[in-house]
Order: structure tokens, then sequence, then C-alpha cells
């Protein structure tokens, strides 16, 4: 039998993998949100992004991303481009 998955918010930073939109990202500040298929914004900070070169993410753009616990709320992770 299987555990009761638990929301990210009770989590513990324990990633779970989620798909969503760019909401905004700022290349010279290096952070933006992206907005989850389910609604919620998830930060993003150029660092999680996994794509050669120059990492920064356009707005509007799909992406799919790990969604941890962070210490300010919702933190994505291994952000990868669709």
């Amino acid at each position: 039998m299987q555990s009761p998955r638990l929301p990210v918010s009770q989590t513990r930073g324990i990633a779970k993998v989620a798909t969503g939109t760019v909401k905004w990202f700022n290349a010279d500040k290096g952070f933006g949100f992206i907005s989850q298929s389910d609604g919620a914004d998830v930060f993003v900070h150029f660092s999680a992004i996994q794509k050669p070169g120059y990492r920064t993410l356009d707005e509007g753009e799909q992406v799919e991303f790990d969604v941890n616990q962070g210490p300010k709320g919702l933190q994505a992770a291994n952000v990868r481009p669709l």
C-alpha cells in the first residue's frame, strides 16, 4: 500500500515534479516566478535553470521543474524548458 502524498508545504523540502509557465524572469537580477499548472506561483533563481549557455527564461516559456519548500515559500529547482 502506498503512503498518502502530502502537499509540498508539508513535505519539509522534499521535491515534487511540476510543470508551468514562466510568469516573469528578470535576467539582470537573476530571478523570477513560474506559474504552476495548478495556479500557485514558484520562485526561480537562475542557478536552478538546467540549460547550456546563459541561464535565463522567457515570459510565457513552458518548463518542467522540481518544487521545494524554501525559506520564504515554494522554490523551483532543476528547471528544464519543454
